[in-house]
């Protein structure tokens, strides 16, 4: 009986990694900007605004905008890099050039679809 139940469990655990690993998205940083993140005292009656990077990560079929959760994290991001990621509730894991970061999803929103190219002009018949 404990070894169905050991079998059972490393079953269980082999399908969830499976599972976990079925999550991973390719993606592309598009962009990057300076976003205003709140504000710092600074001496009597004084504050300066703090900014935070804002990246753009574009999968298929979703655009993220993601920002850095910590302080610590202040490295620049190549735009145009490609990028494997993960989603869990409101936060992106994702590796850059072999380099992990784990960020903060802002907003998101569907990928709008290219224009599409105008029609070629019909070509006169030959008589």
């Amino acid at each position: 009986m404990k070894k169905l139940a050991l079998i059972l469990a490393a079953v269980a655990l082999a399908a969830s990694m499976a599972a976990a690993k079925d999550n991973v998205m390719q993606g592309m940083i598009v962009s990057e900007n300076s976003v205003p993140c709140g504000s710092e005292a600074k001496g009597h009656k004084q504050t300066v605004e703090l900014m935070c990077q804002e990246y753009v990560i574009r999968t298929d079929t979703t655009e993220y905008h993601v920002r850095q959760q910590k302080e610590e994290h202040k490295a620049m991001l190549p735009v145009n890099a490609p990028v494997e990621l993960t989603i869990s509730k409101d936060k992106m894991k994702f590796k850059v050039n072999g380099k992990g970061y784990e960020m903060l999803i802002v907003s998101e929103g569907a990928v709008t679809a290219p224009a599409a190219a105008p029609a070629p002009a019909p070509r006169p018949q030959q008589g």
